[in-house]
């Protein structure tokens, strides 16, 4: 199996580290190679929420879902690394192997919807880690979550790297025709070999690029999402991934300049040094380039575009771009008067 990172880096908020002793190893090339091969853990999570509510002024919706914590794919540079921290793990190999599954979901999902003093909002899936990541297969938890919003009407929007979307788009196809539903499907690279190092465990962008074709098929509003852009490493194929993605398809464009916060940072130079050191020096100039000299800052209205000749280079090749492919547009808006508030425990509709 293989991982993004090959890191265990200790946990911001723990008292007490633990640092790996090669020298004991030094004999033992098994143990070593066991330690890149860490085998996937499925932990249940007991928690009595699921929407998670956001106030940042960057983003666009307040609510969430995430019903996984930590994620499979395995991307270097995911900003999501350091929420794991929270759970006393850590954002390297523990992000990619230990994974938190919330397996009543679509219930604590209907329950908030049945709250009195809730008023329809999209629904967001994916506001951390991917909801299509390899465990949906087996778990199939975002899949019973669009289940309830279908029922209950409440409008969603996914975002995901994974073709396996594609399996839910019987539901999606029904809440799209009703303005209740849109996907974004993140395209970082066209490139399968650079893909493949730096977002192991996802779908390859050929699929990718498929998924976008069949979900505007199925007549699902689909926007790509270049997420993040790595200057020096994959900003030059933004042209080609938005024309790909039209040909594909899509109706709409963003895009994310590369974020590092806190422990996310050296997860991603290690593994930088580690698949691209002919080009990792150049890169982590032209990232330091957007960030004020250093690998990150995380100021409102800066963290998702950075600044600078650099970033300023990319939010205009981007517009060229996303103009040029007709891009440049919103996907049309949700629907919010169709809401059904679920019946209550007691078989009892909501009054007001």
């Amino acid at each position: 199996m293989r991982h993004g990172s090959m890191l265990d880096p200790p946990n911001r908020f723990e008292a007490t580290r633990h640092e790996v002793d090669f020298e004991h190893w030094e004999w033992d090339p098994e143990d070593i190679a066991a330690r890149d091969r860490r085998p996937v853990e499925y932990l249940a999570d007991a928690s009595k929420s699921i929407i998670s509510e956001n106030k940042s002024p960057d983003l666009s919706f307040r609510y969430s879902i995430n019903p996984y914590r930590g994620c499979q794919h395995g991307c270097s540079y995911c900003y999501a690394r350091n929420s794991h921290e929270y759970l006393g793990f850590n954002a390297g190999l523990d992000f990619e192997t230990k994974i938190v599954v919330k397996h009543d979901a679509a219930v604590l999902f209907r329950e908030f919807l049945a709250r009195p003093q809730f008023q329809a909002d999209v629904i967001v899936f994916s506001g951390v880690t991917d909801c299509y990541q390899p465990a949906e297969r087996q778990f199939r938890i975002t899949r019973q979550c669009l289940e309830v919003a279908r029922v209950c009407r409440i409008p969603v929007a996914i975002v995901t790297k994974n073709a396996l979307v594609c399996r839910d788009i019987d539901i999606l196809r029904e809440m799209a025709a009703l303005r209740l539903a849109q996907v974004n499907v993140s395209i970082t690279t066209l490139d399968p070999e650079l893909a493949r190092v730096m977002e192991p465990r996802t779908s390859i962008p050929s699929a990718r690029l498929r998924a976008i074709e069949l979900l505007t098929q199925a007549g699902i509003p689909t926007r790509v999402m270049v997420a993040p852009i790595i200057p020096g490493l994959n900003d030059a194929e933004v042209p080609a991934i938005l024309a790909a993605a039209k040909a594909a398809g899509a109706q709409a464009a963003s895009y994310v300049l590369l974020r590092l916060p806190i422990t996310v940072e050296p997860v991603f130079r290690e593994w930088l040094t580690r698949t691209q050191p002919l080009k990792a020096e150049k890169i982590e100039a032209l990232i330091r380039q957007t960030r004020d000299g250093e690998m990150y800052r995380s100021g409102w209205g800066v963290r998702h575009r950075g600044t600078g000749p650099i970033a300023e280079q990319v939010q205009q090749m981007f517009q060229v771009f996303a103009r040029k492919h007709a891009l440049d547009r919103r996907l049309p808006p949700h629907d919010f008067t169709l809401f059904q508030p679920p019946a209550t425990d007691d078989g009892q509709l909501r009054l007001f």
